[in-house]
C-alpha cells in the first residue's frame, strides 16, 4: 500500500512566484479609441428632386390672314427667323387693285365734301339776311356734314385695303427657330384655315414645369407657418435624361393655384436659360431645388448613425465619464452626405464616427476628435473602422 506525495512547502512558492511574474507582464487593458464629431446648430436648407418637363418659353403658329396664293417661300426651314421677317409671300394683285380702287372712292368722296362745304358756305351769309329760307341752309349744311362722313369712310376702307395689301406678307409674329413649312409655294391659303402655315419656337429662355405633390406643399407651408423655417432662394439645378448635369441654374417664376385632381400635384414653372439649345420642348427632366432653410437643426454625419432591428436610428455617443451611450433619434431624411436629426440630439453632444465596431453601449472610451491620428497604445492603430 503506497502513499501519495504532498509537494512540499518549496514547490508551492515557486508556482505562486511564476504566477505573480506572468500576471505582471501581462500588460493592463486601456478602453478602445473612439473618434467623435460634435453637434452643432446651424442653418440647413432642404433640397428636394422632382419630375419636370421642358415648355417653350414662346410658341407662336404662323397664320394667313388674307386668302390667296402663295407665290414664295422666304425662309430655312428649321432656321432662326426674327420677329417681322417675311415668311411668304401672297399673290397681291387683287388686293393692290383694292388699294387703288379705295384711293379712287377717297377722290370722289372729297370732291362732294369741298362742293358741299362751299355751298354751305355760300348760304350761311344770305340766310342771315333772309335771301334764302333757313331750311335751304339747314339742309346745305347736313349736306356738307354727310360728305364729311363720306370721306371719313372712305379713308377707312383704304386703310383697311392697304391693310390686307401688307399681309400679303406674311411675317414672323415672334424670334425663334421655325419649323417645316406646310404650304409649298403654288398652294391656295385661306384666312381661318385650321393648319398653320408653319411654327416657331423661341428656346432661349426654356421653362420646365415641374410636379409637386399637394401633400408636400402641405407640409412644407406648415414648417414656413410654424416659424422653424425661412423661405430659401428659388434656385434650380437640372439632370438631364442622359444624368448629366445641366450647366445652368434657373428660378422658380410661379406656382399654380389649383392642385391637378388627375394627378394630385401643383405644378411649379422655372425659367432656365438656354443659349446652346441643349434643351429641346417635351424633355423629361430631374429638378433639384431648396424651397426651405431650417434654422437651428442638427445635422450628423451617416457613418454615425445607424438603424436597429425595428428601423429606427440610433447613435452612440460619448457620454458621462467617457462611457459609451446607445440613443435613438429621428433622422428622416438626408441634407447632402449628413442625416437631418430632428429629436434626440442637441449641441455639444459627441456622436461616435469611428471605431464603433468596437463598443458597446458602457464601454469606456478614449475619446478623440475625429479624424486625428491614433493616439499610440492598444485600439488606437485600428480605430479607423466603424
Amino acid at each position: 500500500m503506497g502513499f501519495k506525495r504532498h509537494p512540499g512547502p518549496a514547490l508551492v512558492l515557486s508556482l505562486l512566484l511564476s504566477a505573480c511574474v506572468a500576471k505582471a507582464d501581462k500588460p493592463a487593458q486601456r478602453p478602445p479609441e473612439a473618434g467623435y464629431v460634435v453637434m452643432a446648430a446651424q442653418d440647413a436648407p432642404l433640397e428636394i428632386e422632382l419630375a419636370g418637363r421642358t415648355t417653350a418659353y414662346e410658341t407662336s403658329e404662323v397664320r394667313p390672314q388674307v386668302s390667296g396664293v402663295i407665290q414664295a417661300r422666304r425662309f430655312v426651314e428649321g432656321a432662326v427667323v426674327r420677329q417681322g421677317q417675311t415668311l411668304y409671300e401672297i399673290d397681291p394683285s387683287l388686293y393692290r387693285a383694292a388699294v387703288q380702287q379705295a384711293q379712287a372712292n377717297l377722290a370722289n368722296a372729297e370732291a362732294t365734301r369741298d362742293a358741299a362745304q362751299a355751298r354751305a358756305d355760300r348760304y350761311k351769309p344770305l340766310a342771315d339776311i333772309e335771301a334764302v329760307s333757313k331750311q335751304d341752309y339747314t339742309d346745305a349744311a347736313a349736306a356738307a356734314k354727310q360728305a364729311a362722313a363720306q370721306v371719313a369712310q372712305t379713308q377707312a376702307a383704304l386703310s383697311t385695303a392697304r391693310i390686307n395689301l401688307n399681309f400679303t406678307r406674311v411675317p414672323a409674329p415672334i424670334t425663334g427657330r421655325i419649323s417645316r413649312s406646310m404650304a409649298t409655294t403654288g398652294a391656295l391659303v385661306t384666312t381661318g384655315q385650321a393648319d398653320p402655315l408653319a411654327t416657331i419656337t423661341r428656346l432661349d429662355p426654356m421653362y420646365v414645369d415641374i410636379q409637386q405633390s399637394s401633400a408636400d406643399i402641405v407640409a412644407l407651408r406648415r414648417e414656413l407657418a410654424s416659424g422653424g423655417a425661412t423661405p430659401a432662394s428659388a434656385a434650380v439645378r437640372l439632370t438631364l435624361e442622359d444624368g448629366s448635369a445641366y450647366p445652368y441654374a434657373g428660378k422658380i417664376q410661379f406656382a399654380e393655384a389649383i392642385v391637378d385632381p388627375n394627378t394630385g400635384s401643383v405644378t411649379l414653372r422655372a425659367s432656365f436659360p438656354n443659349p446652346q439649345g441643349l434643351l429641346l420642348p417635351g424633355m423629361f427632366v430631374r429638378a433639384k431645388l431648396s424651397q426651405v432653410t431650417m434654422h437651428n437643426a442638427i445635422l450628423a454625419p451617416q457613418q454615425g448613425v445607424s438603424r436597429d432591428p425595428r428601423g429606427n436610428a440610433t447613435v452612440m455617443l460619448v457620454g458621462k465619464g467617457n462611457k459609451a451611450e446607445l440613443r435613438t433619434v429621428t433622422a428622416d431624411r438626408t441634407v447632402g452626405d449628413k442625416w437631418l436629426v430632428t429629436a434626440g440630439l442637441a449641441p455639444g453632444d459627441r456622436v461616435i464616427t469611428e471605431g464603433l465596431d468596437r463598443l458597446k453601449p458602457g464601454d469606456g472610451v478614449r475619446a478623440v476628435p475625429a479624424g486625428s491620428p491614433p493616439l499610440p497604445g492598444a485600439g488606437g492603430a485600428s480605430r479607423r473602422g466603424r
